[in-house]
């Protein structure tokens, strides 16, 4: 790759990250975004790993009439490539998912190219096994426990399920199995669910816009170093590649839990979706597959519109169904 394709990619990649933190950034201005207008309280930046770094610390959203009451827990995990973004540009998630009478541990996770993988694979397992040890501080049942995310967060949603039903040899995942805790349903949204070969987008769909091509070709080169590692090259890499992992369609320890996936039609990533349901159904785990026509990448984060709210309709259903009250 060249230098100016390099600078394009990085200008490309701040002007993403740009536009994510001010729509965030908007959206909390409105005197609906205050937590306390929805019954929520925040408590913020809660170390889950005592390294001093704000890269290990997560917030807790609960609803505020919940104390003394044991409400599920869900761990959140938030998008952005591997590379940007944050807890705090996506605070309109845990809200919607304590509103729903969950307590939400919503966490950071260190960030590439600075740490590349598994770096976030390690993090979330650590803020995981973090949870299952102190949620009954915060009025949470970790038996009750859900994981979810979206885009890179979804990606990790799915690994840190891998790691809780399968018995692995890499010692983040050993903590994750050991907490003896899978998780009730696992909700990885419009999620990148093989960062190996970001090239094959592009391959399939050779008309999709060059910004868009670069954003997701960028994934691999930035998380792993190298758009040119090969799948499946060393066993650690189903933490990078989950879909990969399960159309093996190896027999896992515990039994995997429900899938709820949802995605747009104009999503970019929208065979890596269909791919995992898939690999989920080849697997005979129950999935709750959802496609909103037209809709773009991460679309049910803008909550104001139609598409978004029938999303989270069918998210909160899908809970209601597998999350026993």
């Amino acid at each position: 790759m060249s230098v100016f394709e390099r600078v394009g990619r990085r200008a490309g990649g701040r002007l993403a990250e740009g536009f994510f933190r001010g729509m965030s950034g908007l959206g909390q201005l409105h005197p609906r975004a205050r937590p306390a207008r929805h019954g929520i309280e925040v408590i913020r930046d809660v170390a889950y790993l005592p390294s001093g770094s704000k890269e290990h610390h997560l917030d807790v959203y609960r609803p505020i009439d919940s104390k003394g009451a044991r409400l599920p827990a869900l761990l959140y995990i938030h998008g952005g490539g591997f590379h940007i973004l944050s807890k705090d540009t996506h605070w309109v998630m845990g809200i919607a998912l304590a509103r729903h009478r969950f307590v939400v541990f919503s966490i950071n996770y260190r960030l590439a190219p600075q740490h590349r993988f598994p770096a976030a694979i390690e993090d979330v397992c650590d803020a995981y096994a973090w949870v299952v040890r102190n949620a009954h501080e915060y009025g949470a049942d970790a038996s009750k426990l859900v994981v979810a995310g979206e885009s890179a967060g979804g990606n990790l949603a799915a690994a840190v399920t891998i790691a809780a039903c399968y018995r692995r040899d890499e010692p983040y995942a050993k903590r994750v199995f050991d907490t003896g805790v899978v998780p009730k349903a696992a909700m990885p949204a419009c999620a990148i669910f093989q960062v190996t070969d970001t090239r094959r987008f592009k391959r399939r769909r050779p008309d999709m816009l060059k910004f868009v091509a670069d954003r997701v070709e960028e994934v691999g080169a930035i998380y792993l170093g190298s758009l040119d590692v090969v799948p499946g090259s060393r066993a650690e890499l189903d933490f990078a590649d989950p879909v990969l992992a399960l159309e093996r369609r190896e027999k896992p320890d515990r039994p995997l839990p429900p899938f709820f996936l949802p995605c747009g039609t104009a999503d970019p990533l929208l065979d890596d979706n269909r791919r995992m349901a898939n690999a989920l159904r080849a697997m005979n785990v129950e999935v709750d597959e959802r496609y909103y026509p037209g809709e773009m990448h991460a679309f049910h984060a803008f909550v104001f519109r139609q598409q978004a709210r029938q999303c989270w309709g069918h998210t909160y259903a899908f809970l209601d169904r597998h999350v026993p009250r």
